[in-house]
């Protein structure tokens, strides 16, 4: 048992030291270049966070409530600029189009009652970022980042319970690593966003059915928020 033991402890050590060795590094001087380019694909979740106003009186009458409770995957797809302003620092442009949906419950709190809707956005975005990349072993660098992306919806419905507004700007968070290979470079990267602007219109003027108010009337604000799964390639 002792010498298996030993043994496991030196199968194990000279992993280690294996995934310590220096390798030979693939395009070694891409990282040089001023400027880069690239496209990306990826996927992500929509999702809105509500909040409730608390001066109104709802008397005897209907309370409705929010929530965006199933997430669908949507897709991503743009194109990549980078700018490199020092060996730790770059500055990148990343307009991307977005598809997506949400899909919201509304629950009235007296009698028990749902009623659903299909959100469907395609987001136009236009992200400024600034990556902090680690010093590169081997043929990975990981790397952080931290932006802000105007954005624009392009499929606005009006005469709907909910009415978005067109514009909003959402600030970005992630990670990611570059990863590279003897003709090309991929970078998977994590994004977190979140909306910094009402996302829902309060005039709603456009309403034919004025019944719908009852869902869009207590809502005292509703920020956007986004997850993104991307795979850079450059």
């Amino acid at each position: 048992m002792k010498r298996t033991a030993l043994f496991v402890v030196l199968l194990f050590a000279l992993f280690g030291l294996r995934a310590q060795e220096r390798r030979v590094q693939y395009r070694p001087y891409i990282d040089e270049r001023r400027l880069h380019y690239g496209f990306f694909i990826g996927t992500h979740l929509q999702d809105w966070e509500f909040s409730y106003r608390t001066d109104l009186d709802y008397g005897q009458g209907e309370q409705w409530y929010a929530e965006v409770d199933n997430y669908n995957p949507g897709f991503s797809v743009g194109v990549l600029a980078e700018w490199r302003m020092h060996k730790h620092l770059a500055l990148r442009f990343v307009p991307a189009i977005h598809f997506g949906q949400k899909h919201v419950t509304f629950h009235e709190q007296l009698s028990g009652r749902d009623s659903t809707m299909t959100v469907k956005s395609t987001y136009l975005s236009f992200p400024l970022e600034l990556k902090f990349a680690a010093p590169r072993f081997n043929n990975f660098r990981p790397y952080a980042m931290v932006g802000a992306a105007p954005t624009l919806d392009l499929t606005i419905k009006r005469g709907r319970a909910l009415l978005p507004k067109r514009f909003d700007t959402y600030l970005e968070v992630g990670m990611g690593c570059d990863i590279y290979f003897s003709f090309f470079k991929m970078i998977p990267e994590l994004k977190f966003c979140f909306g910094l602007a009402n996302a829902m219109e309060s005039d709603r003027s456009d309403l034919l059915d004025q019944s719908l108010l009852k869902y869009s009337r207590p809502l005292g604000g509703v920020r956007s928020r986004m997850i993104m799964l991307t795979l850079y390639f450059e």
